[in-house]
């Protein structure tokens, strides 16, 4: 019984919700509906396409209700589309098969039973194998089919039973193989999205790595300028504390020179004036100290030029195959990156990694050395 309503199920028309009514239509996109109900979608769609007689006499279109397919018809309109009679047999077999499963088998056979429509009072008993249709006794003896190869109708009624609950049996499987494609389709999907993060993930921790050697390299680089800053303010302070030590000193010379010239004894004068002397001549020389030379505090000399990384960084881009990485590695200029760069995934197709060239080490100017020259008196 569950077989049966689940046949059910797959029989009813999406727009009336009832059982195809004969003919049934099949749309290109392979679903069915009753004509009846095609032609009120149709004209529902079309509502100021003329028509004759309840005929369409024009072509128009409409979208299929269970796929929304675009319909295209011609001027027959829905006559124009084929009748689906696989579809049709079926739903004849499901009212028989429900008929005989409500009523007894005896009575089911009897009223069962078709009339023939050329001889009224036989029972249709037979089936016409050139023409492929039930038909009586009287017409194979005396009427259409007297020429005819004709069988009995319950062995045809059998054989086609079988036909057609095997070309079932077939659509089954071949709509269970195509929900299989649509599962492996959507499992794809699943994939590259999956595949999609992850990458973006790696291209992100290259691109954290490279900001991490920028950074660790300007470290380095302000280091070397703070070094050389601070070995000549050292030096300049240095410098500055002993020049000021020597001024101190000729200013006590000085004064010293003031009080002697002020001494009225001539010969206590004399006396004082030769040790004197001699403070004034040290006091007056600076051969002892050194000079800075002109442009020692430039520092010019740290400038930098990022041009050429730049433009390399600039031309960053994911590695598009094989042959590049083969021409890095003979060159000698990528070959360290191209381990830990390329990704793959499995399916035939190859997902581009992020790869940084490195550019040349930056050159920077060595700086000068201290300029010490001792000062001329």
């Amino acid at each position: 019984m569950n077989t049966m309503e689940n046949l059910e199920k797959q029989l009813i028309c999406p727009i009336c919700l009832e059982m195809f009514t004969k003919p049934v239509v099949i749309l290109p996109c392979q679903h069915n509906l009753c004509r009846k109900c095609a032609n009120d979608v149709f004209q529902a769609s079309n509502p100021y396409l003329p028509t004759r007689s309840g005929s369409l006499t024009s072509g128009g279109r409409f979208r299929c209700p269970s796929c929304r397919h675009e319909v295209v018809l011609d001027r027959h309109g829905v006559y124009g589309l084929q009748r689906n009679l696989l579809v049709e047999n079926i739903i004849d077999m499901f009212k028989q098969e429900s008929s005989s499963s409500s009523k007894p088998a005896p009575e089911r056979t009897e009223e069962a039973s078709p009339m023939c429509d050329v001889h009224k009072e036989e029972k249709i008993n037979i089936y016409c194998v050139t023409h492929g249709v039930p038909t009586c006794s009287m017409c194979k003896v005396f009427g259409d089919h007297k020429d005819c190869e004709v069988a009995p109708i319950s062995s045809v009624y059998q054989t086609k039973k079988t036909e057609l609950s095997d070309g079932i049996t077939m659509m089954v499987g071949n709509n269970d193989r195509m929900q299989g494609i649509i599962s492996q389709l959507e499992e794809a999907c699943r994939v590259v999205e999956e595949n999609g993060r992850r990458q973006k993930t790696l291209v992100c921790e290259r691109f954290d790595q490279l900001y991490s050697v920028l950074e660790e390299k300007k470290k380095e680089m302000s280091q070397k300028v703070t070094v050389e800053q601070e070995e000549k303010v050292n030096y300049i302070r240095g410098l500055t504390r002993k020049y000021g030590d020597h001024l101190e000193e000729s200013c006590k010379t000085v004064e010293m020179g003031i009080q002697t010239m002020e001494e009225p004894e001539m010969a206590l004068f004399l006396q004082n004036t030769k040790p004197l002397l001699e403070k004034i001549a040290v006091a007056s020389s600076t051969a002892h100290l050194d000079k800075v030379e002109r442009g020692y505090e430039n520092m010019d000399h740290y400038t930098v030029e990022f041009k050429r990384e730049g433009m390399a960084l600039r031309s960053i881009d994911f590695i598009q195959d094989e042959d590049d990485e083969d021409d890095l590695d003979e060159d000698g200029e990528a070959g360290a990156e191209e381990g830990d760069g390329a990704q793959t995934v499995s399916g035939g197709s190859a997902v581009a990694a992020a790869s940084v060239q490195p550019p040349p080490p930056q050159q920077i100017n060595p700086s000068p050395s201290v300029a010490k020259s001792p000062a001329s008196t």
